[in-house]
């Protein structure tokens, strides 16, 4: 395990630059090959009751300040060269000058003290605030506010177990949990755990690169919602989703080949997911509504474009937990192969202490409004008017069906 840090909250919580998701890392590389002029605004959705207070936002800003200290290693540079192939030299080189700009960053509380962030500037710059600073957010929130929380629990133990059963179903995992972790302690021990509890080889790396560097486990990432909802300001609405998955491949060739489907709701997603684009890509990710319905639809896809479903993958990462991810690769059997995503379950999953139910999004490039449907009716993300436009294009009605 490497050094366990203090709970003295005025320590740095980020550990690196590293201590993100790699997928903002795949992201920013192609922002800065195809769009690196535009530029971004991104705010903060707080889904829950929780509210917070003015303590904590003196923090939170003292935090984000000591971020403009962080800077990539020479060793750190070295790893994502043998890595991460797929970045490639130029971008490293760019991560060994970056540094964040505390600037960009406004906090502070509104009216009935929910917290209120705003992040400008420059896209390439600013597509690495999003995972640090939601990480940050949810561990202060739990040393400042809820603190009546049993941090006597056995982590450890509790991941090996999870990694356990998920093994013995042989359900392929990985932790997606950074974003919403209770702490970088607590994320650092469920990996140690489902490591030691990796039965049958199922668990399969870590979104977070720091930690997959420390316990020498694979990274794992690919697009975010951002990557789709840009291209609809910088390229088109109605085709939003050809021009990202067009575009991600000028980039990647045929790796990092797993698209994600509901930004703008999988049925009109595969409207554009052709012959050539579901050969592409090597699978797809569900991230709202129904796992069954949704493994239903994408399998009848395939089956129509003549394709095989079970030479395809597709990736579950909507709230999952091991109940339900066991659940939906039972039904997947035989059907198309599959594999999980778990996040909250694993970083922050602690009875009568719920995790804080937030988002930070895009919400407009090059001052255009941008906006995320996604397949579930109330996770709408965006100005009302640009959702209703958005509606309209990808399902020819202003309203939620």
């Amino acid at each position: 395990m490497g050094k366990q840090k203090g709970c003295n909250i005025m320590e740095q919580i980020i550990q690196s630059t590293l201590d993100t998701d790699l997928y903002k890392f795949t992201m920013q590389q192609a922002v800065l090959e195809l769009y690196p002029d535009a530029n971004a605004e991104y705010r903060f959705k707080n889904r829950g009751n929780q509210r917070f207070t003015k303590d904590f936002v003196v923090e939170l800003q003292k935090q984000i300040f000591r971020m403009n200290e962080i800077k990539l290693s020479a060793h750190d540079a070295i790893y994502l060269k043998t890595h991460c192939p797929y970045l490639k030299n130029w971008y490293i080189d760019y991560l060994l000058n970056y540094c964040f700009h505390s600037a960009q960053v406004r906090v502070g509380l509104d009216s009935e003290s929910d917290l209120v962030v705003n992040i400008d500037g420059p896209w390439s710059s600013t597509i690495l605030w999003e995972v640090p600073l939601m990480a940050t957010i949810s561990e202060l929130y739990f040393k400042m506010i809820d603190t009546n929380w049993d941090n006597t629990i056995d982590i450890t133990k509790q991941a090996m177990d999870k990694s356990v059963k998920l093994g013995e179903n042989l359900a392929f995992f990985a932790d997606f949990g950074t974003r919403r972790r209770r702490s970088f302690e607590i994320q650092e021990k469920v990996v140690y755990g489902l490591l030691k509890g990796n039965k049958n080889n199922c668990f399969v790396g870590t979104s977070n690169l720091y930690l997959a560097k420390e316990f020498g486990i694979k990274p794992i990432g690919t697009m975010g919602h951002e990557w789709i909802q840009a291209i609809s300001a910088l390229e088109s609405l109605r085709h939003a989703n050809k021009f990202a998955l067009d575009n991600w491949i000028k980039v990647y060739g045929g790796r990092l080949g797993i698209a994600l489907t509901d930004t703008y709701t999988t049925d009109s997603f595969l409207k554009d997911f052709d012959m050539k684009r579901a050969k592409l890509y090597d699978g797809v990710r569900q991230d709202s509504f129904s796992p069954y319905v949704f493994t239903d639809k994408i399998v009848n896809h395939y089956e129509k474009l003549k394709i095989d479903p079970m030479s395809k993958t597709i990736i579950f990462s909507d709230s999952l937990d091991v109940t339900k991810a066991i659940e939906i690769k039972n039904y997947c059997e035989g059907k198309i192969k599959c594999s999980f995503g778990i996040g909250t379950h694993f970083s922050n999953g602690f009875e009568n202490s719920p995790a804080l139910n937030m988002i930070i999004k895009l919400w407009s490039i090059n001052n255009i409004p941008v906006v995320k449907l996604s397949d579930s009716p109330g996770k709408e993300n965006g100005e009302q008017d640009a959702i209703d436009v958005a509606m309209w294009t990808h399902t020819n009605n202003p309203l939620r069906r």
